[in-house]
């Protein structure tokens, strides 16, 4: 005999033997009790120890009962919802092209894959003997579908041929792998000179950004503590999102997970933003001369920020024509970060949504459509 089918012997021996053991153990608790119902009655009649017996019909008996082929036993499984995942494997993965990619997932299949490449290591898993885990391409799909549509968890499973639960798990998993690998690639300054060109160009010199938070903030559920901080001044829950951004709108900087009662000037103040400016550690010491006045780069804001030697804001009240061009010229430049908003918000429209997370994911999430907005 081989090894194998000497331990499957083994085991079935073993198994026979442990069952033998409940059944005497069980017949030898039947006969205590019929032994005290007989001293009880002080007799006992046939019939009555036919009845004892066939009251004593318990596991162990059944057991004995499936080894002599009179009961067939039923193989136990894991009972799951069946579901079909052809329209990912054969009609998103073979037969869209990049119209279709970009339509739906926001960007185009080989950007996708690089994406998948850049988060493998994060999201990789292993199949069990349950169930084969989704693949690192599955996980990265189903987080851009739910992030770039209104849709509940629910369809979106439908969708890819999973549970809802699945959905949020993929959703965050990915939204962790991006923060984790990808933000300090993604969101950063980049090349200074091209920015300080791009800006000049749009008519404002030696310009390194634009700032603003969010002006329509992105809403939320209710949090469970100290709700009320959160409604803005529109009327509904939300928090803030503030981005410094270049002359194409992409993010270089942002900061995420205030309230949204905060006023955009006390975020600013609190931000590790602020503290580079104020230090001269973000920008290099790059100054040029207007008129007799020294100018370094500068960010560009609006008048809810306050006026520094390295933020420019517009002037209020009564204007001049000079006064009139530097506010038209400032705000033209200031436009890119309103547009880069509205891009965001566009392209992944569940930040549009009342966003169903708890108060320390709901940052992450945000982070993470950041950082695909730039890609």
């Amino acid at each position: 005999m081989e090894a194998a089918q000497i331990t499957l012997a083994v085991r079935s021996t073993l198994n026979i033997t442990r069952i033998f053991q409940q059944y005497m153990r069980h017949q030898n608790l039947a006969e205590r009790y019929r032994a005290r119902r007989r001293r009880q009655r002080g007799h006992v009649s046939d019939q009555d120890m036919d009845t004892d017996f066939s009251e004593s019909m318990g596991p162990g008996n059944v057991c004995i009962m499936v080894l002599m082929g009179q009961v067939h036993a039923v193989e136990r499984r894991f009972w799951a919802r069946e579901t079909s995942t052809d329209w990912w494997d054969r009609i998103v993965l073979q037969v869209w092209d990049n119209s279709q990619w970009l339509r739906n997932f926001c960007m185009r299949k080989g950007t996708f894959m690089e994406l998948c490449d850049l988060l493998s290591p994060a999201l990789k898993c292993m199949n069990t003997k349950m169930r084969a885990a989704l693949t690192v391409e599955k996980q990265v799909a189903i987080a851009l579908w739910k992030l770039a549509t209104p849709d509940s968890y629910w369809s979106v499973g439908n969708q890819f041929g999973v549970g809802k639960s699945t959905v949020g798990a993929a959703v965050m998993q990915v939204a962790h792998a991006i923060k984790d690998l990808l933000i300090s690639r993604v969101v950063t300054l980049g090349n200074v000179q091209v920015i300080v060109d791009g800006f000049a160009a749009m008519g404002f010199p030696n310009c390194g950004g634009a700032i603003d938070g969010t002006h329509t903030h992105i809403p939320i559920l209710a949090p469970e503590h100290q709700a009320c901080e959160y409604i803005n001044r529109q009327g509904y829950l939300s928090i803030v999102l503030q981005a410094l951004v270049d002359h194409k709108g992409r993010f270089t900087n942002i900061n995420v997970g205030w309230p949204g009662k905060v006023h955009d000037a006390r975020i600013f103040r609190n931000s590790g933003l602020f503290q580079k400016l104020q230090e001269g550690t973000l920008f290099p010491n790059q100054k040029i001369t207007v008129g007799d006045v020294e100018m370094p780069i500068v960010i560009l804001g609006d008048p809810a920020y306050p006026l520094m030697p390295w933020l420019m804001k517009p002037y209020t009240g009564s204007l001049d024509s000079s006064q009139e061009l530097f506010n038209y010229r400032l705000s033209k430049c200031r436009m890119v970060v309103e547009c880069a908003f509205g891009r965001l918000k566009v392209f992944w429209r569940s930040l549009l949504t009342c966003l169903d997370l708890s108060e320390t994911n709901i940052p992450t999430v945000i982070t993470a459509c950041c950082a695909l907005h730039n890609i």
